[in-house]
């Protein structure tokens, strides 16, 4: 097995745990721990990748896992977003998701072809990428810790972390891309600054960072 697809396997794992307890969060805090912004470019990629312009093996296995947890999360979104965004569980609302998938399904499709760009790096990056900034404002909106644990923070970091490290290191259009270099960069700060946020406010919410999952 090559080098990049150990380190994807790796980072397929570290994002499976963090989907899982994304999910398990979720339940029992009765909300949702992924922004509408993220869900729907997640949700987007993944349905492109897996049955679109499906991946080879054995990427293609994790993208329809990830596909499934973020089937699981939108349902957590559609149950208990109304409540926490104080918003009717009206037309509009569902509309706006609806909207959201539209768009981001349309924009990652197309980036990939203008880029010629037939894995889908540069949009599954730039996502990831959105998604780290969104983990922190949703840390400032709800000033709460619900749907969030450092557990998360930490695989999702290390997840994309792994990934960086395959894109960099194992493939030469990628890592000859300064786009994607800055991609990897940003995203690390952003984790890191949002797991130094997380932290602080679990011991604020006088809860034991490592003792919530």
């Amino acid at each position: 097995m090559s080098v990049f697809n150990q380190l994807m396997i790796g980072s397929g794992i570290c994002w499976t745990l963090t989907y899982l307890l994304i999910i398990r969060r979720g339940i029992l805090d009765l909300t949702y721990g992924m922004p509408l912004a993220a869900l729907c470019a997640n949700l987007s990629w993944e349905t492109i990748y897996s049955f679109v312009q499906p991946h080879t093996m054995p990427q293609l296995v994790v993208d329809r896992i990830w596909f499934t947890f973020d089937l699981l999360i939108l349902l957590q979104y559609l149950r208990f977003g109304p409540g926490i965004r104080r918003a009717s569980r009206s037309f509009t609302f569902y509309l706006e998701f609806l909207l959201g998938f539209a768009l981001t399904f349309t924009l990652i499709l197309f980036l990939s072809d203008a880029l010629k760009d037939r894995y889908g790096a540069y949009a599954a990056f730039g996502q990831n990428l959105m998604m780290s900034v969104l983990f922190i404002v949703m840390l400032r909106e709800r000033r709460a810790v619900d749907g969030q644990s450092i557990y998360i923070a930490i695989l999702k970091m290390l997840g994309t972390l792994l990934a960086s490290v395959a894109f960099y290191t194992q493939t030469k259009t990628y890592s000859n891309s300064p786009l994607m270099q800055l991609l990897f960069v940003a995203i690390l700060v952003y984790d890191l600054i949002y797991i130094g946020m997380l932290y602080r406010r679990l011991k604020q919410h006088h809860i034991k960072p490592f003792k919530r999952l």
